[in-house]
């Protein structure tokens, strides 16, 4: 065997090595670096959205988990947040546990870009207006009319198409953005 064929079996072997239970690996890298959303803004968010127990939340880059920790806490919802970044999940996760709402809310190591969202009836978002724009035909196809979404500083006019909020607020300089499905 030549050594040029078994550096190119042990490159086949490590690209699909199965990663051990329990394990999560990056599936990418993030569209966005984690900053938090600080809790005035998180409580401002949710009652913007009338966030009840009878809600499913949905945090799309949900970081350390606080927006769907927050909802299940304050209103009963429950909540899943999604990110791409097995580091925030973990810490997530973690939060989530000294929090004491794991029965209501779950993280997902997941892209958001892929991961069904069709079971919300609130989404929550803090991404750069471009993945805003980038999600508008997913969150339009999977949720339901309806479903409330919020944005925490950035809002859906990316590409020059103005998309006016339903409402927007400001929270000590910050701005959160309401919409509902279908956003046009």
């Amino acid at each position: 065997m030549t050594a040029r064929r078994l550096i190119l079996i042990l490159a086949i072997l490590v690209t699909t090595a199965v990663v051990p239970a329990g394990a999560q690996q990056q599936l990418r890298s993030p569209d966005v670096i984690f900053v938090p959303t600080p809790q005035e803004v998180v409580d401002a968010m949710l009652k913007l959205a009338k966030v009840t127990k009878n809600d499913v939340i949905y945090d799309l880059g949900s970081g350390d988990g606080r927006i769907p920790i927050t909802a299940a806490k304050t209103y009963g919802a429950r909540g899943v947040g999604i990110d791409i970044d097995p580091q925030r999940i973990k810490e997530a996760t973690e939060n989530l546990k000294n929090a004491g709402v794991g029965d209501r809310v779950r993280f997902l190591n997941q892209d958001l870009f892929t991961t069904d969202i069709s079971e919300a009836t609130v989404v929550t978002l803090y991404l750069l207006p471009s993945l805003n724009v980038k999600l508008i035909p997913k969150l339009n196809k999977e949720l339901k009319p309806g479903t409330r979404i919020v944005s925490h500083a950035f809002d859906m006019s990316a590409d020059g198409t103005e998309r006016k909020p339903r409402e927007t607020l400001n929270v000590n300089g910050r701005t959160v953005y309401f919409w509902t499905i279908p956003i046009q």
